[in-house]
């Protein structure tokens, strides 16, 4: 099983690009864009709650816990509320 981040859903449907997200989270573009694209292997609540604050979703509605399969693809086995 893997945590899938889908961030980038997520700021697509907000209309937000990932300066301006940085700038109201209050990190660097960076660190954003490792989040987005899953290169980190810890991300603190605070982050979290702000990035969340800035984008009006509930905490972890962009994670998603998933698994490989065979084929290539992945499949979502349950959605984080």
């Amino acid at each position: 099983m893997a945590i899938i981040l889908r961030l980038d859903r997520v700021m697509a449907d907000r209309k937000i690009s990932l300066n301006d997200l940085a700038d109201q989270v209050g990190i660097a573009n960076v660190s954003l864009s490792k989040i987005k694209t899953g290169k980190v292997s810890a991300i603190r609540f605070s982050t979290l709650n702000a990035i969340c604050d800035a984008l009006d979703c509930q905490r972890f509605s962009f994670f998603h816990i998933g698994c490989m399969l065979p084929c290539g693809y992945w499949a979502c086995a349950l959605f984080l509320p």
